[in-house]
């Protein structure tokens, strides 16, 4: 299997794929670029995000994305449901053969506060999932969408998340079918991240919010979750969790970069509740099941972390996998950009320029 071919044929199931990550996922399946898919099923619970993403494609029929907007009128289909109701579940997974679990409870603060709630979405709904998946043959790879926050979790969202890691990977002991993971830090531009914060407390006038001048964290674009689960799909075995190396960065940095020449202050509010410092995407216990994976597309690497239950760690090893290639735990703190790569960053992926109002979350 590679990676130009890998949804080839296949129905796909993305629950919460109404968020940044699944519209994101959802153009790529639509370009064709890793395989055409059968069908694209979005399964969330809000109505009215469906009917906006579902405007938003069927308004971008131009000559530049003329096999997007085809394949959208054929391929998608919209069902209403939550992963915490099993009956809504049961039916989405039996018309699937891959499910990317994108649904969850995910700003730290309110997962803190309703603690409950992020049990729900974020614990329960994933083994709704493991049990709609024992009631049918047709699924044979699902993809839990995890975090940082996830890896030596001090918080109720990345508590539930480590939870969710836990029932995909066990779930693999007395399943046909593959459960895998992906771990991946702060999403560039995503819906509730600082960049957007920032780019709205600017055209504000300030001022720009910081919780420690010291915190880091690993930034990643969109398309780069996306072809974090790609890999995933086309490249785990039972149980491993995929982990892409990508970059740090210092917020403070960040703030100052979005700011520019502005005359805008920085103000420091303090950590929020639940809220690292520092986080972390291998953590020092698993750096001795962790290897190196290089795709055969240019600059796609990957820590891979094996399952740490000996029924599911598999002695057979790719040939383009390394071990022992991560020598201590992979933290934010350990090499975080300079100021100037951090302005590059941010100016290759287009988030320098702060709109005079807000654009919506765009298909570019």
């Amino acid at each position: 299997m590679s990676t130009n071919n890998v949804f080839e044929s296949q129905r796909v199931l993305i629950t919460g794929g109404t968020g940044s990550l699944g519209k994101t996922l959802v153009k790529r399946l639509l370009s064709g670029k890793n395989g055409v898919p059968e069908k694209i099923i979005i399964f969330s619970r809000d109505e009215a995000k469906q009917h906006f993403m579902r405007i938003e494609y069927l308004n971008a029929h131009s000559a530049t994305d003329e096999v997007i907007y085809s394949n959208f009128q054929r391929k998608v289909e919209f069902r209403i449901g939550d992963v915490r109701n099993q009956d809504g579940v049961d039916e989405a997974v039996r018309d699937s053969t891959i499910v990317i679990n994108a649904a969850a409870l995910k700003q730290v603060p309110s997962c803190e506060y309703f603690v409950e709630e992020s049990v729900k979405t974020n614990i329960l709904g994933p083994c709704n999932i493991v049990r709609a998946v024992e009631k049918t043959k047709h699924v044979h790879t699902i993809i839990g969408v995890s975090t940082d926050k996830a890896c030596k979790p001090v918080n109720a969202m990345g508590m539930t998340k480590a939870i969710q890691e836990k029932v995909f990977i066990s779930a693999n002991i007395h399943s046909q079918s593959r459960f895998v993971c992906v771990r991946y830090g702060n999403v560039l531009a995503s819906r509730g991240s600082v960049v957007p914060l920032f780019h709205d407390q600017i055209r504000k006038g300030g001022p720009v919010t910081v919780t420690s001048r010291e915190m880091t964290r690993f930034l990643l674009p969109l398309e780069r979750a996306v072809d974090t689960i790609v890999a995933a799909v086309v490249y785990a075995t039972k149980g491993e969790i995929f982990v892409p190396v990508v970059p740090s960065a210092n917020v403070l940095d960040v703030a100052m970069a979005i700011i520019g020449p502005r005359k805008i202050k920085i103000e420091d509010v303090g950590i929020r509740p639940g809220e690292k410092v520092h986080e972390v995407l291998v953590s020092e216990e698993e750096v001795g099941r962790a290897e190196s994976l290089q795709t055969d597309v240019e600059d796609d690497r990957y820590y891979v972390v094996a399952p740490a239950l000996p029924e599911l760690n598999s002695k057979y090893k790719y040939g383009n996998r390394s071990k022992y290639d991560l020598p201590g735990e992979y933290s934010s703190a350990s090499l975080p950009m300079t100021f100037e790569q951090t302005i590059q960053m941010l100016e290759k992926n287009d988030l320098l320029k702060v709109e005079d109002k807000p654009q919506g979350e765009m298909l570019k």
